[in-house]
Formats: C-alpha cells, structure tokens, sequence
C-alpha cells in the first residue's frame, strides 16, 4: 500500500514538474512562438511616466542609430546600408528568413523608428527551420533575453535568443511608459544590436551567428528570435577541477578574442559586463555570447584628466589623443577585467614549474607584487568573521579569492598567506592595513597592492 502510495505521489510530482516546464518554455515571450503557435493576451498597459510615448520613441530611436552605425561602419565583412533590405529577406529566394508576405513597417509615434529594422547581411537559417525542433530546453535568462536549447529536424543542437516577456527591461518599461508594443521594440533592439555585432565581429572565439526569425505573436507583431551557435556556460568552480593544458587553451582563446576586440572591422569593442555568463565554451574553446552590452565608440576628452579607468584595486589615467578620444581605453578596460575574472582563476594554479616564474611575472605586473617567503608582523586589523579576535585572519580558495577579499575591505592593502589551511583544505590569509615593515619567513607569501 505504502509503495502504492509513493509511486502515485511520484507521478503527480513528475507531471507537476513537466507540466510547469512546459509552462514556462511555451510562455509568451519565454520562447519565441513557433508558426502556429500563439501566445495568451497581453495584459493592459499601464497610464505611463515620465513624458509618456514621446520619450519611449526617443529611446526606440537612440538604440535603432546605434545598430544602424555597427551595422554600416567599418571595412569588415557585410558593410553596407541594412536600412534598405533585411537581411536579404526581401529578394525572391534568398538565403535568409522565409515569409509568407513581405515585412510591413510599422511606425511608432512620436517619431520612432519603424519595425522590424534591418539588422544586416544575411544568414543561412529562418523562421523555416524552427517549425518542427525537438528537445527544447531552457538554459537561462537575464534582463533582457532568454535563451533556450533546441535540436533541429536535421539533428544539429542550437541556441534560441528572444526578449523575455516576464525579464525586467520589457517589465519595467511597461510599468513606466505602458506601451507593450513600444516596449518589445526597446528591449528587441539589444538583440538586435547583438545579432549584428555577432555578424560583423565574426571571429573562432565569438559564437556563431546561423540565423533569425521574425513571427508575428498574437499581439507583438514581428518578434525577433536569434539562432546561434550553442555553447555550454562557463561555471568558474568547474573550470578549476579541469586540467593544466584545458585551462590553458581557456586562457589562450581568451587572449586571442582580446586581440580581435581590440583590432576588430569596427575599432576597439569593449565589452562593459565582463563575467564569466557572457561567455560560453564550445568544444574546449571560449566564445564571447553576450555583446548587447558591448561598446565601440571610444571615451571624448579634453585632457588626460578625462581619461581614468577607476577600478576597485587601482586606478589608471591614459592618456587624450589629438583627436579628442581617450587613447585605449577600450583595450586597456577588457584586459583589466580579463585579468579580473578569468586569468587569476586559470592560470596560477596547478601550473608546471616551468611556467609559474611566468605567471607571477603576469600577476605583479597587474595588480599585486608577489613577495615569498616572507611576512609582516604588524599592521593588522579586525574583520568578520575572523580566526583571529585580534587581526583579519580569514580561509579563502586560491589567490584570485584572497584579492576579492582584500579589495572589498577599505583598510587592506596587503595580505599574507600562510602554509596552514582549514579542515577544508582552504588556506588561512592574513589581511593587513600596510607593508611598511616586511620580514622574512619561509613558510609564508607576501602580496602588496601596486600603487595607482
């Protein structure tokens, strides 16, 4: 009976779980909707804020400039004027999206551009190709997107990008100016600015771009749906367990998209959120997914004093150019943050020897002066939670995490770490207000912040 009891509960549980899976993945804007596929009502807008539809139209406008110049500028690939066609959608038989009519420009008020914009050149994939995909999976949101994992009738796995009805952008801009429609149209630019820079940025460490897919929902006309390249996210903890020479190719796709970003068809690209979910690893190699918060265009200035990149560690002045531009910026800001989330967690550790008076050349060139075999006595400070009631003793995981831990106290800036460690294997650091007085010890590693 007990048994009995079980298995039906189970069975209700499994198909409360399906159910709300389904749920979730087939809900308006969660997923693009398929043909045939439509979504529920759109819930009334609110009376709107803030200038109303005049300033909403004046956003429209700003993001649709800012696609319509990555979309033209510069001598790479698909250079040309995307406002006459899209994506090669208008001429008979072309590669890119299928439609039953031509597109229809809709114009907002107020001024706002019309919609759907053209986003480029195009790819191979259209709406055609995802009429009858299987295995739809979700794998994550953000403010603005959500994105999924399905398999195409030909077997191949791929990643679906769409504005997510239930995010925040689309959420908080209807709550603002209650405009729905106008609102899809904001937050479906920053796709859209995505899609075109994955087209002009192409590169073996920027995912793939295969296609998009413009669908009519019930009541958002012309929903956009991105077909990408699909990759598995980057999970820092994972990376770590993996080995010298995978964590190294890690560290050399990196450098190599670096060099791209600084040197690409449109100028030096700085990417403004540099985390480990913008990025995603595809057969080993890391590709840069996330570009809607990308910049192209290069800091104005007067003088240097225009020109500072403040971080947490350090600051860095660089110098105004004749043309009035702050000269690096971009680059210097992407290695900074690359050195920040992704080197300090793959390259110190487990290293061959031969290679660690290299590394340590790389981390006191850039943000802290490796001092071994050596400690300082004084200088301490409290903290929570402490091992220590009378200075800052705290268990971290590797180097990278004992930076973290420092550059959020105020009053540090050095910090000792000794040969001891916790049940846990993590190693007890020593966080100290100075380094004015520095001895010997064997069993201990000195690291002092760099002036700046």
């Amino acid at each position: 009976m007990r048994r009995r009891r079980a298995a039906v509960a189970a069975g209700f549980c499994a198909s409360f779980l399906l159910g709300s899976v389904l749920n979730v993945l087939f809900a308006p804007g969660s997923e693009p909707p398929r043909p045939g596929q439509s979504p529920g009502p759109s819930p009334a807008p609110g009376p709107g804020r803030r200038g109303g539809r005049g300033e909403l139209a004046r956003q429209i406008r700003a993001r649709y400039e800012e696609v319509q110049r990555y979309s033209r500028g510069g001598p790479g690939p698909g250079a040309g004027r995307p406002e006459r066609r899209r994506l090669m959608d208008l001429a008979p038989g072309g590669l890119g999206l299928q439609r039953p009519r031509p597109p229809r420009a809709r114009p907002l008020p107020d001024g706002a551009p019309g919609w759907p914009p053209a986003p480029g050149p195009g790819p191979r994939l259209g709406c055609a190709a995802l009429r009858n995909v299987s295995g739809a999976q979700y794998v994550g949101s953000g403010y603005t997107k959500a994105v999924y994992r399905v398999r195409l009738p030909g077997g191949a796995a791929v990643a679906l990008k769409a504005v997510d009805f239930s995010g925040h952008d689309l959420g908080s801009c209807v709550r603002e100016f209650g405009a729905r429609r106008g609102c899809y149209r904001l937050a479906a630019h920053k796709l859209l600015k995505e899609m075109v820079l994955l087209e002009r940025l192409r590169h073996p460490n920027v995912l793939q771009l295969y296609g998009y897919c413009y669908q009519d929902s019930e009541d958002i006309p012309d929903t956009l749906t991105t077909i990408t390249e699909l990759g598995a996210p980057v999970e820092m903890i994972q990376l770590l367990q993996t080995s010298w020479e995978d964590r190294f190719r890690i560290c050399l796709s990196l450098g190599r998209l670096l060099h791209h970003l600084a040197h690409s068809p449109l100028g030096s690209v700085t990417l403004l959120d540099f985390r480990p979910r913008q990025f995603v690893l595809v057969d080993g190699e890391l590709k840069v997914t996330d570009l809607d918060d990308a910049r192209v265009e290069e800091t104005p200035c007067a003088s240097s004093a225009d020109c500072i990149l403040e971080f947490p560690a350090r600051n860095f002045t660089l110098p105004c150019s004749a043309q009035g531009w702050c000269d690096g910026m971009n680059e210097k800001r992407n290695l900074y943050n690359a050195y920040r989330f992704f080197f300090t967690y793959l390259l110190p550790h487990s290293a061959p020897p031969s290679l660690r008076p290299l590394l340590d050349i790389i981390v006191n060139a850039t943000e802290y002066q490796r001092i071994p075999g050596s400690t300082i006595p004084q200088e301490d400070y409290r903290c929570w939670p402490s091992y220590h009631h009378g200075s800052c003793l705290l268990s971290v995981f590797n180097l990278a995490e004992a930076v973290d831990v420092c550059e959020s106290h105020a009053q540090c800036h050095a910090f000792v770490i000794t040969n001891q460690t916790t049940w846990t294997g993590r190693k007890l650091v020593f966080f100290k207000t100075g380094w004015n007085q520095v001895v010997p010890d064997p069993n201990r590693t000195t690291y002092v912040r760099a002036p700046g």
